[in-house]
């Protein structure tokens, strides 16, 4: 039977794509967070959106975002050397080796799941180092996903699990997890606009805070995650 496409699929891909389901493990990853709790910055729900929320506008608005934007568009100009130098930009800015080990797990299980799939351009990259949002662009160019739209869901997922991670370790309420759901969404639309519109010198991480958690939680002495 032919494969009929609708005109809702890519959206409803990209559900999916951005699914705290979809098997990469980004559960059991905190980004620092788990520092910053049992360092006392983060200990209820203003301090844990203000972080949070902070992450996206200071750190992965201006490096990942700006990053994965070049990334998408240059796959779907079938430019695989601006990939290639963006993922490769992209891998060498880790902050921290707990960084960049969950960079590199989370982006190995989702290349597995896209080869597993039968995703075409998955196979070309299975024994290179990629890092997450270009794992991510590959699946969101396969499904035909807008950049636009998968840059917003790329930047979801990563409050998403942000909060979950928060629901656990400051604990906070569900209530106030969606209250910092909520306040996100605006603030999602900026940071999209802001990693589209970068030139590049401006690209760069500004988050000297979480990258010291980030490392410090490398020998912090009880950890529910693994960053």
């Amino acid at each position: 039977m032919d494969r009929v496409e609708f005109p809702q699929a890519p959206a409803l891909h990209l559900v999916r794509l951005i699914s705290p389901s979809q098997p990469v493990g980004s559960f059991s990853y905190s980004r620092g967070l788990e520092s910053a709790v049992h360092a006392g910055i983060v200990n209820d729900e203003p301090s844990a959106g203000h972080w949070i929320l902070g992450l996206l506008e200071h750190s992965y608005a201006p490096l990942d975002g700006a990053l994965f934007w070049r990334m998408i568009h240059a796959l779907n100009e079938n430019h695989e050397s601006r990939f290639r130098d963006a993922n490769a930009w992209l891998a060498a800015a880790r902050e921290s080796r707990e960084f960049e080990l969950e960079d590199r797990r989370m982006s190995e299980s989702l290349v597995r799941l896209l080869i597993d799939l039968d995703v075409p351009r998955a196979g070309a990259y299975a024994n290179v180092r990629l890092t997450y949002p270009a794992a991510f662009a590959i699946a969101c160019d396969h499904w035909h996903i807008a950049p636009a739209d998968a840059l917003r869901g790329l930047m979801w997922s990563v409050i998403e699990a942000q909060v979950a991670a928060a629901t656990r370790l400051v604990p906070l309420a569900h209530t106030s997890s969606q209250r910092i759901l909520i306040a996100s969404v605006p603030l999602i639309e900026q940071a999209a606009h802001t990693a589209m519109s970068l030139a590049d010198d401006d690209i760069g991480n500004v988050a000297p805070a979480l990258a010291m958690m980030s490392a410090w939680h490398e020998t912090q002495y009880s950890r529910l995650f693994r960053s």
